[in-house]
């Protein structure tokens, strides 16, 4: 079983996706953090987010994902860099890389090579992003659409920023938010929306175990007989 979680930064969709995958025993797959190994690359290699850029970074580039326990990490040709890819720069890249075609493209196919596998595998795969049921499995056996007022995501952005030690104001980072929010839906590649067939999750005013307890009755629901006509 295939399933999507899509929706902007803050909604709570990697929490809840990593807790739904291990509550059914499946595999998480963070597309996020796939992306965020392609924009190190372009950072290291002090390149411009640019399709000229993209075409060099790109060229030797490997981005492999592990698993320690029920934990993701990722490699860049061969090196750990699942510590490195979470500092400010790396999100900043991410956010501009991942609106060049060459950089979609490649890290589609490895989702839905991935996610293949793991489907084979282990019997199921949860994945979270922004075009994960959109694009990457619009065939998906279940699609979640997550959101949460501005000013909530804010407000969980913010504390994870300084649980890391990073000191920034709840109106900052409304505005990255709100900033970030524009550029992910109006992009021309892939752009943030809900997949015609995907649930709206609202987790404003929900917990943690609420979202969870929400996707996993979409999942017991989707594998009903009758939920596909027969």
């Amino acid at each position: 079983m295939i399933i999507t979680i899509d929706g902007p930064a803050g909604s709570g969709k990697s929490t809840t996706a990593r807790a739904v995958a291990t509550r059914l025993s499946y595999v998480y797959l963070d597309t996020g953090a796939m992306y965020r190994a392609v924009a190190l690359a372009f950072v290291e290699a002090d390149a411009d987010p640019t399709a000229d850029a993209a075409s060099r970074v790109l060229d030797d580039l490997r981005v492999d994902v592990f698993y320690t326990g029920d934990t993701m990490g990722v490699r860049l040709n061969g090196r750990d860099v699942t510590d490195q890819i979470r500092t400010q720069a790396v999100g900043t890249m991410a956010s501009q890389i991942s609106t060049l075609q060459a950089v979609r493209e490649k890290m589609v196919a490895e989702q839905r090579r991935l996610g293949t596998h793991h489907v084979e595998t282990h019997g199921g795969v949860v994945l979270d992003g922004r075009d994960t049921g959109t694009v990457v499995f619009p065939e998906a056996d279940v699609k979640i659409f997550m959101d949460a007022d501005p000013w909530e995501r804010a407000r969980r952005r913010k504390k994870e920023q300084e649980a890391e030690g990073r000191s920034v104001s709840l109106e900052a980072v409304h505005k990255e938010i709100v900033a970030r929010d524009a550029q992910d839906r109006t992009r021309d590649i892939a752009p943030l929306r809900k997949a015609e067939d995907a649930v709206v999750l609202d987790t404003t005013a929900r917990t943690i175990e609420e979202q969870v307890d929400f996707v996993v009755a979409q999942v017991e629901d989707a594998r009903r007989p009758d939920a596909n006509g027969t």
